[in-house]
């Protein structure tokens, strides 16, 4: 491809919208442009790289068993009303009439579309076990689109759907979407964890997520330093050895806190350290039932952990005016001592003794409270987040270690509850009837392409990995009314093409200054420079776009330079 006839729009300036990184260097570097909040236009450089990153994702989905399919956008509601969520799964869901005024949802996600075809045209257990994937674009009307493709209302998504007989089955699908997944990231030459994680809003009772490792993401992880335990901080579980609760030493103390509601200054203020409080978090669930969380004063409530437990939807922190009602007091003094309502408390506070509480009044806190002797509570639970440093849950050595991560992929196992929903049953072997035991599996198609961004950049743009970069090598034109360097630069391009390899010559009119940076700036791995001086020695440039390295080579070797170089980048080491 020749850049002078090419669409390709750099900008200099970073948009004012954009936030994030990866966000800028998209729109700096031609990738995408915005049509509105949350939805973009993929430039023909963009999509060189989402192209390739659906093709990875062919390649191991069709290695792994799975068959392609394309499902539509427009969902007719009566599927979504037999599986409960046209009303459960919130604003998010697009909802519509057609000119029959009949209503219809742009699909998120597509469990009930696909449980209706396999329903509809599976009925033996000789025709299983089935799974079956597209790569499609969806649509979820976030409330805060942001982050480019980080965070849109309409993206590219690949989904898949496995249908088994029976539990054993359906683990040995999971499994093979497991390994096909971890294969897809390497081939990506992403830095990511698989890690365990929430079911969320999909259901079902195990999860993996795929997580790219960046300092700017968005989710907390963790993982043993000792073995291959790996969670998403809201699943991730914590050890709590058999806890005694302590002698009290101290008597309860009411104590003037003038002006200090928060840990940090109520901890400064009394000289004590943040572990010595116990914090109150007033909370509500989906039901609208009022309880008091317990935490110790450093920790973070986990609410994925405490809505499991509660077996509700979610739960949030209460408005101002339902914890003045429930305390008597503003937030920021709420304490468990004389509270009427139910208390939970997380597991490690049984192993606290003469702690800091709120005192349930203006100004004011409890010192050297003590479990049992001045209040109780009806539950003890692991319900705060992972940090690093925790016990591993998994192995008896190992700590945790934190990251940051950008979710990528997402892998569920469903087990019947949409089967059972949508009726989707098949015939044993014994003739008897029976729902199918599903699994789905996504995959973000240009989140990817923007955590591989969030992973690989440096200050002059982007440093993306040789599968997804746009073009494999740049030729740079320096002048191109000199015929020799016009010549050169021609023949290399053709040598490169003949050879299948991807390449981008820059011919432009432009100053070589304006093409260095451009060329930083859109990040494609190889970047070779034919100049007039370095001709005359019968040499050309080449500079590795990631580590940054110059060198000199022949022009009769730079070819097979360039296809060596190419070659190694593209081989993926098998995992050990």
């Amino acid at each position: 491809m020749r850049y002078s006839q090419y669409l390709l729009p750099t900008l200099k300036e970073t948009p004012a919208d954009a936030e994030i990184i990866s966000h800028q260097l998209m729109m700096r570097g031609g990738m995408i442009r915005k049509v509105a909040a949350g939805i973009y236009s993929y430039l023909p450089f963009g999509l060189r790289s989402l192209r390739k990153m659906e093709q990875i994702i062919r390649e191991e989905m069709d290695k792994a068993g799975a068959i392609e399919c394309l499902m539509p956008m427009a969902n007719p509601a009566e599927l979504w009303q037999e599986s409960g969520r046209w009303e459960k799964y919130g604003k998010e869901l697009l909802r519509f009439k057609d000119r029959k005024s009949a209503d219809f949802c742009m699909g998120p996600t597509h469990e009930e579309v696909i449980t209706d075809i396999v329903r509809n045209t599976v009925n033996s257990y000789r025709q299983l076990p089935l799974n079956l994937y597209q790569i499609q674009t969806k649509f979820r009307d976030e409330i805060r689109p942001r982050f480019g493709l980080m965070r849109g209302r309409e993206f590219i998504m690949k989904d898949a759907y496995s249908f088994d007989m029976e539990d054993a089955g359906a683990d040995s699908s999971y499994a093979k979407m497991f390994q096909a997944y971890r294969n897809i990231f390497n081939r990506c030459g992403l830095n990511f964890r698989s890690v365990e994680a929430d079911s969320g809003t999909i259901g079902g009772n195990f999860s993996h997520e795929f997580m790219v490792l960046a300092e700017s993401g968005e989710d907390g992880i963790v993982s043993c330093d000792s073995c291959d335990y790996a969670a998403n901080v809201e699943k991730a579980e914590l050890v709590y050895a058999e806890l005694e609760t302590p002698v009290a030493t101290q008597e309860l103390q009411q104590v003037d806190t003038p002006g200090q509601k928060s840990i940090a200054e109520v901890a400064t203020f009394l000289q004590l350290s943040p572990q010595q409080l116990v914090k109150t978090l007033i909370v509500q669930t989906a039901e609208d039932e009022v309880l008091a969380v317990l935490l110790r004063g450093d920790r973070e409530l986990n609410d994925i952990k405490l809505a499991n437990l509660l077996d509700t939807d979610w739960v949030v922190m209460a408005e101002d005016d339902v914890v003045k009602e429930v305390t008597g007091a503003p937030t920021g003094f709420a304490g468990p001592i004389g509270l009427q309502v139910k208390v939970v408390a997380d597991s490690e506070i049984k192993a606290m003794a003469d702690f800091v509480v709120g005192a349930n009044g203006v100004d004011s806190h409890y010192r050297g409270a003590n479990l049992e002797r001045d209040f109780s509570a009806s539950q003890f639970a692991d319900i705060r987040q992972a940090e690093a440093g925790d016990s591993c849950p998994r192995c008896e050595a190992g700590k945790f270690e934190s990251w940051r991560g950008i979710e990528v992929g997402h892998i569920f196992k469903l087990g019947t509850k949409y089967s059972e929903a949508l009726n989707a049953t098949v015939l044993d072997d014994q003739g008897k009837s029976k729902p199918l035991v599903m699994g789905c599996y996504g995959i973000g198609v240009g989140r990817t392409v923007a955590a591989a961004i969030e992973q690989n950049h440096d200050e002059n743009g982007m440093v993306l990995p040789m599968p997804l970069a746009p073009f494999q090598v740049l030729v740079t034109m320096l002048n191109p009314k000199d015929d020799e360097v016009r010549e050169a630069a021609e023949t290399l391009y053709q040598q490169l093409l003949d050879l299948n390899i991807e390449v981008l010559l820059d011919d432009r009119n432009e100053r070589p200054g304006i093409k260095f940076k451009d060329g930083d700036l859109i990040g494609i791995p190889l970047r070779v420079t034919v100049g007039a001086r370095s001709l005359k020695e019968g040499n050309v440039e080449l500079k590795v776009r990631k580590s940054g390295d110059v060198s000199l080579v022949a022009v009769t070797d730079v070819v097979t330079k360039l296809q060596q170089q190419v070659s190694e980048a593209l081989t993926v080491v098998p995992e050990s």
